[in-house]
């Protein structure tokens, strides 16, 4: 019998036995239904309601209903980063399906507006929507939401950069903390919707994303990763974490035992964690952490995993692997217990169990895209707008302009992402100012693409697609480019294109069998729009097709375009390729010359596209503007002084010419629906731009360390340790009007550890028009035991003002902020010391500075005639963390050169040096030095030898 037919039995014997000592009372009358009890009396009266076969089905992502006692199917995990996104149907195999709801900015878009109380309305109207989704099909829209992502974009490169908030802990836990207090609403007991902060931990780069390992030294992980998701876990604003794919320390973040030991420690309120899709699996496969997923399902139950996303919605290998684990005694009926009351925590609160469904179950599908929500996603989309440059006043623009160009590829459309739902309608740049300049104005729209043709040399005919809807497959047709054989070209960078025919407007895609003009935007898993036309030295080109991912060797040789006996386009070798010419039947940059010449203003829309650029699954890199896009902005420059360039995409770019070149840019995220109608409203002055970077913008990726290095400190990363100079430091915005600082004071000079800090600074607007000024507060801390960031926020607020008007602004911190993770004795420890305390408009413009003197403690120097973890050390060289077991604890992995440097320590004399190592190499040689990696040396040890010794100086510290 097969385990799924097993499980299947399984399940009907218990339902069997159920039926035979059915309760008296009905379903609707027992106590777990009475909203009345105390939350964990109804908890315990339903648990204990449960058979064990119930309790282990409720463990998968696919909760089955219990007729029995009422209970329906509850699913864990719909979409929703900024908007209700995607959920699956399990009435339907699984499939996807998109919701069609309000798509506010992407998530990085929303933390640019340095604006809390904004985002929580956003969160708001999420979680509103997802309500309403429920109400419309609650089988497929659940009411746990996946979002918000937290991890801290580290590396600008991280393809999943558009998902993530900063590079700052404290802007995203503010963020975190608003999102998801905004979906949950503001009742203690209640909830609206069940967000869950994803991707716990340190998972900041795609590249081999399930194998790769996160070396998090003890400071990395309690000052900056585990730092972003304390704050919405502590606020209680999130319900839980999902486990990410990589290893922590080499060990899979699915049986991190931090899910249990850390983030529970955070709140007394029940978190209900999950894995990531098909995670569990990986333990066994491409992981091989454990031989059988029993084992690595019990491993993960054990360190705090409640709820397993995998096998889409087959719930038998879970159902059986952890079945199995309980008769082998790998896990016990109280680990089970334990999960199950976590998951029924947070139905309990989503109301599901109340009549009527609680406080929130009124909420109907008429919210879903409401006028309300989409004024809210115009403003928010505005707020998010960053003004990078802006010389000579070129923006706003002025009421005299009347003669619009709006150019380039992203000028009339609007893309989605991978966790975008689908636009219910689309107000593109192009739309937008039309819209705004109204009748007498004149406003022109051209994409900047060459519309070309593909002509086969050796047959003499060209590349053929279809006029219909839903296109045709390509062949080569006849010796004329017709409109069937016309296709719209757009560069996005290191020689990648995609054809949009010009007979349908539908992009080229290929099916996994053929090449057809269907589609809609570039999408799916694996982008299969993507082409490349490699030049030959004959002139002609090969016409390759990227789709296959360059990151993947699975799909082999076959990368290249040549038609079959019938003249359909098919794959084949490089040496068997046709070779086209290309012929330009609309010069794109030519006509955007033309347009812009006859312009009072030229506006470039310029950027990414969300598919392609970076995302899941997808690194960047190159962080370059696309060629053939920054040609455009350079020709259109040239041709019209007045061109204002509107960068839409999700990550810092290094556009070091157009910052040098270009009179004024602004930065957008792919910002939804209402993108158009917010552009129009910066660039027309009806919104003053206030949105600031939550991210470095560098010059050059040889700014940056490794992607895989997750070390900030020793590898001087992000704006916390960088000494590079950056492009757009983080924190930068511009302004139309200007700010002036002055009177910074604290509360007192000096604080206590236990104490507050209070900054007050007065801000007054100094220039012409309101605006926004956002206020931020960092400090640098002088002296300290170990290496201290270069500065680091504390705080911040975005604050209105009238021309001429003066705010007092109030900035608080705690001194505990300041603490840092003392490796000498494993917990917080803030330190006596003065600190800068620095107010001003970026992390780099700096207005006003004073002084505070800290009254922490001296941290005592290491006493090594203690045993010290390998782990605590201060510096090092090529050191990575491993795991010491497959449960818990952590040690370092060495190879030959590395050293680790322990500082403040005491000898004690005479001294006798041990130390414990897991290789048996007669070769290994560890060497203990004074003062550096050369100094001198005090002893050598190699396995099974005694240690040899150097007299040691009298205790002090070196």
């Amino acid at each position: 019998m097969s385990p799924r037919r097993t499980s299947c039995l399984l399940a009907v014997l218990g339902l069997f036995v159920t039926l035979l000592a059915a309760p008296a009372r009905a379903a609707e009358d027992l106590p777990f239904r009475d909203p009345a009890l105390s939350l964990s009396r109804r908890v315990d009266d339903l648990l204990g309601r449960l058979t064990l076969t119930e309790k282990i089905s409720l463990l998968h992502q696919y909760q089955p209903a219990i007729p029995r006692l009422g209970i329906g199917l509850f699913k864990t995990g719909t979409e929703a980063l900024h908007g209700v996104a995607w959920s699956t149907n399990i009435d339907n195999g699984g499939a996807v399906v998109t919701a069609d709801g309000t798509v506010f900015p992407q998530a990085v878009g929303l933390a640019s507006t340095w604006d809390p109380a904004l985002i929580k309305q956003v969160g708001t109207a999420v979680g509103t929507e997802a309500r309403g989704f429920n109400a419309r099909n609650p089988r497929v829209w659940g009411l746990n939401l996946w979002a918000p992502v937290v991890n801290l974009l580290r590396d600008p490169r991280w393809g999943r950069n558009e998902e993530g908030y900063s590079e700052d802990p404290t802007l995203t836990g503010a963020m975190s903390v608003a999102y998801g207090s905004g979906i949950q609403g503001d009742d203690p007991d209640h909830l609206r919707a069940a967000p869950t902060l994803k991707h716990y931990l340190a998972n900041n780069n795609e590249v081999r994303r399930d194998t790769s390992n996160s070396s998090l030294r003890p400071r990395v992980e309690q000052e900056y990763d585990q730092a972003a998701f304390k704050p919405a876990i502590a606020a209680d604003a999130a319900t839980g974490v999902m486990a990410s794919y990589n290893l922590v320390n080499g060990r899979p973040a699915t049986v991190n035992p931090d899910l249990n030991d850390v983030a529970r420690s955070w709140t007394r309120r029940d978190l209900m964690n999950v894995t990531d899709a098909h995670a569990p699996n990986n333990l066994v496969n491409s992981q091989a952490y454990y031989p059988t997923l029993t084992e690595g399902d019990a491993a993960a139950l054990k360190a705090g995993i409640d709820s397993y996303t995998t096998d889409d919605t087959n719930a038998a290998p879970t159902v059986n692997a952890i079945t199995a684990a309980l008769s082998q005694g790998l896990v016990t009926v109280a680990d089970i217990d334990r999960a199950v009351r976590h998951l029924l925590s947070i139905r309990f609160r989503l109301g599901e169990f109340d009549p009527g469904g609680g406080r929130y179950g009124s909420i109907t599908p008429d919210v879903i895209n409401s006028p309300a929500h989409r004024a809210l996603n115009r403003r928010t989309a505005a707020a998010a707008t960053v003004l990078l440059k802006n010389s000579g006043r070129a923006l706003p623009l002025s009421p005299s302009t009347r003669k619009v160009a709006v150019i380039g590829p992203l000028s009339d459309t609007l893309y989605t992402d991978w966790y975008s739902g689908a636009l219910p309608y689309q107000v593109t740049p192009l739309a937008g100012i039309r819209e705004r300049l109204g009748t007498g104005a004149t406003v022109t729209g051209t994409e900047g693409a060459d519309r070309i043709a593909l002509k086969n040399v050796a047959t003499g005919r060209y590349v053929t697609a279809g006029a219909g809807a839903s296109g045709a497959v390509l062949t080569e047709g006849g010796t004329t480019a017709g409109d069937t054989a016309k296709f719209d070209a757009f560069d996005w960078g290191q020689g990648v294109l995609t054809l949009r025919s010009a007979a349908n407007g539908k992009f080229v895609g290929y099916n996994w069998s053929s090449f057809v003009n269907d589609q809609s935007q570039p999408n799916g898993w694996f982008v299969q729009q993507q082409f490349k036309l490699e030049p030959q030295s004959d002139g002609t080109y090969l016409f390759r097709y990227a789709g296959y991912e360059t990151a993947y060797d699975w799909f082999g040789p076959n990368k290249y375009l040549a038609p079959n006996a019938d003249g359909t386009l098919v794959l084949t070798t490089a040496d068997q390729a046709a070779k086209f010419t290309k012929e330009v039947v609309t010069d794109g940059t030519a006509a955007a010359v033309a347009a812009a010449k006859s312009a009072d203003a030229a506006v470039v829309v310029v950027g990414s596209m969300p598919f392609i650029n970076g995302r899941e699954d997808h690194d960047r890199t190159d962080m370059n503007l696309a060629e053939g896009q920054e040609a455009l902005v350079k020709a259109v420059t040239k041709a019209n002084p007045k061109t204002v360039v509107i960068l839409e995409n999700s990550y810092p770019t290094t556009i070091n010419w157009l910052q040098a070149n270009v009179p004024a840019i602004l930065w957008t995220t792919h910002a939804g629906a209402e993108t158009g109608h917010a552009l129009a409203d910066v660039l027309f002055g009806d919104t003053n731009p206030a949105g600031r970077l939550p991210q470095t913008w560098y010059r050059s990726a040889a700014d940056l360390p490794d992607i895989l290095n997750y070390d900030i400190i020793k590898s001087n990363a992000t704006y916390l340790y960088s000494r590079a100079t950056p492009l757009y430091p983080f924190g930068h915005g511009l302004s139309y009007t200007t700010f002036a600082y002055a009177g910074l004071k604290l509360n007192a000079p000096s604080v206590r550890p236990d104490g507050t800090v209070t900054a007050t600074v007065k801000v007054t607007n100094t220039g012409r028009a309101a605006g926004d000024e956002v206020v931020q507060l960092y400090t640098h801390q002088r002296t300290s035991r170990t290496k201290q960031p270069v500065k680091q926020l504390r705080a911040f607020q975005r604050v209105h003002l009238t021309p001429g008007q003066t705010k007092t602004v109030t900035l608080t911190f705690k001194a505990a902020d300041l603490a840092l993770w003392d490796v000498t004795r494993n917990r917080w420890s803030v330190e006596k010391s003065p600190h800068d305390v620095m107010v001003g408009s970026s992390s780099t413009a700096i207005h006003q500075r004073t002084t505070l003197t800290v009254q922490g403690e001296t941290i005592p120097p290491r006493d090594l005639s203690r045993p010290t973890q390998a782990t605590t050390f201060d510096d090092h060289s090529t050191a990575e963390l491993a795991d010491l077991t497959k449960t818990t604890g952590d040690t370092v992995a060495t190879t030959p050169g590395t050293w680790l440097a322990y500082n403040s320590t005491l000898l004690p004399s005479p001294t006798t040096f041990t130390a414990t190592t897991s290789t048996q190499t007669p070769a290994t040689r560890v060497e203990l030095r004074q003062d550096s990696p050369t100094g001198k040396l005090l002893a050598t040890l190699t396995p099974h030898q005694p240690p040899t010794s150097t007299p040691t100086p009298p205790p002090q510290p070196p």
